[in-house]
């Protein structure tokens, strides 16, 4: 029920979507070299790595420099990105990734191996289950990137503070995966974008 949910709703959105996708994709190609997406290897379930679809919001090659976004004014964005990421206008390409069933809608926010690597037995509970765009943790912390642009040392916050906090959301979500619930997620994700 889950998967047929996620096709069904994935192929309205990106369908209505879909000329708004065209204008930043020209929007992204007149500001700077690179592409219009950007495809970044992240850990999914059973820790199968994939490729994750994002619109491109940074300068070519601009991961080299960190895998962390540290607040919404770091250097690497561009303006355009800017836009698109305070929006999360950047996130709508994964629902390629649910189509091709590497992830779900809702579900925990995968994780680059970097990080994946820290966790805990306990912890990669989590990776038993199919990654998501929103879940509870991206609610919670929907201004990560400004909270991190704020940290003294923005990595080792998240990894000691940040990370394990939204695992145990993640816990939260995996403990009641019902289709009730995502919708309830999805929801509250769509007032937060509007909000903004």
């Amino acid at each position: 029920m889950k998967r047929l949910f996620d096709i069904v709703v994935s192929l309205i959105i990106l369908s209505v979507f879909l000329p708004f996708g065209i204008i930043l994709s020209i929007a992204i190609l007149l500001e700077s070299r690179g592409g219009v997406f950007y495809r970044q290897e992240r850990v999914g379930r059973f820790g199968k790595t994939f490729r994750l679809w994002k619109f491109r919001t940074m300068r070519k090659n601009a991961d080299k420099l960190g895998k962390l976004t540290v607040g919404m004014r770091d250097p690497r964005i561009t303006r355009v990105g800017y836009f698109i990421r305070k929006v999360k206008l950047d996130e709508f390409p994964q629902f390629l990734n649910v189509l091709s069933g590497e992830m779900s809608i809702v579900g925990p926010r995968p994780e680059v191996q970097e990080y994946v690597d820290l966790y805990t037995a306990e912890q990669r509970e989590i990776l038993n289950v199919k990654p998501g765009i929103t879940d509870y943790a991206s609610l919670e912390y929907f201004k990560e990137n400004e909270l991190l642009g704020k940290a003294e040392n923005p990595r080792e916050t998240y990894i000691n503070e940040v990370m394990p906090a939204k695992i145990e959301l993640n816990k939260k979500y995996i403990a009641n995966p019902t289709l009730g619930t995502d919708i309830s997620i999805m929801w509250k994700t769509f007032l937060k974008i509007v909000a903004r």
